[in-house]
């Protein structure tokens, strides 16, 4: 065999059968040698980290501003002193208490009946504070009102007057122990108007209705007109819940209270079941 002819046979011998052709070494019999040792030591490659996400640090900025604007919001509207007596009647102190009577010891339509008993002067948050009330109470239709207030905020002796009518409950002055056994009372300026919400309203003797002219504290540049808004609204609130129109005028007739005769109060159809003293 020739030279060329070996050559040959030792490059044939080096192509790999599966891959790429592999460079030929020269045969000397001895063992291929062994890696050189590598230098140095490093560590196993480490698989990439991800990149961290700035939506964490956004979500607290978001979430700083929002808390911000929402006390700026709250400081400027509890800045103004209506807003912080309607915050404070409704959580810090109310102006109004109540007592659920279960049986109330009283003649004609309130006879028996479950009495929520109210007291108090009817503050800017009353309202709220009287639904809260007879939602936990659960009176039904018929059921009373017991009322013993000197009057206070008219719009929201209006909106209690209209929560007594929509749940068809019966109205009341005096005040009772918890045997139901009820004592005279006064309803005086604005609590008035929640009596008058009484789908019945109970006449009970020795107990005080009293009226006057209602007027707003509130600095007006129009006091005139105002005072005519405010006696527009009473007359369609009170010709609404059946009452006659001339107790407006019995309220226009004086700023001090007046205190309604029981035959009075029965003319103007503000008392509707009248009851004799026992």
């Amino acid at each position: 065999m020739s030279l060329e002819e070996g050559q040959d046979r030792e490059r044939r011998f080096r192509r790999s059968p599966t891959g790429p052709s592999v460079a030929p070494r020269k045969l000397t019999g001895q063992p291929p040698p062994p890696p050189a040792p590598p230098s140095a030591w490093s560590p196993p490659p480490q698989p990439p980290q991800a990149a961290r996400s700035k939506w964490p640090l956004a979500s607290v900025a978001i979430f700083v501003l929002l808390v911000a604007s929402i006390g700026i919001q709250a400081y400027r509207d509890l800045s103004r002193p209506d807003a912080w007596d309607y915050w404070k009647d409704q959580y810090v102190s109310p102006s109004l208490t109540s007592t659920l009577i279960p049986k109330l010891e009283l003649g004609g339509a309130a006879r028996g009946k479950r009495t929520l008993s109210i007291k108090g002067g009817i503050g800017p948050a009353a309202a709220k504070w009287f639904r809260d009330r007879l939602d936990e109470a659960q009176l039904a239709a018929g059921d009373v009102i017991l009322m013993s207030s000197p009057g206070g905020d008219l719009s929201q002796a209006a909106i209690m007057g209209e929560i007594i009518r929509s749940r068809g409950l019966v109205t009341a002055v005096g005040t009772a122990d918890a045997a139901g056994n009820v004592k005279p009372s006064s309803c005086a300026s604005a609590c008035v108007l929640v009596y008058a919400g009484g789908k019945t309203r109970i006449g009970v003797p020795g107990s005080g209705l009293g009226v006057h002219r209602f007027t707003t504290t509130k600095e007006i540049a129009d006091p005139l007109a105002e005072a005519q808004k405010i006696s527009g609204a009473v007359l369609g609130y009170m010709t609404k819940m059946g009452v006659s129109s001339s107790i407006v005028q019995a309220m226009s007739e004086t700023k001090e209270i007046r205190w309604l005769a029981p035959k009075e109060a029965l003319a103007m159809n503000l008392i509707t079941d009248p009851i004799a003293k026992r």
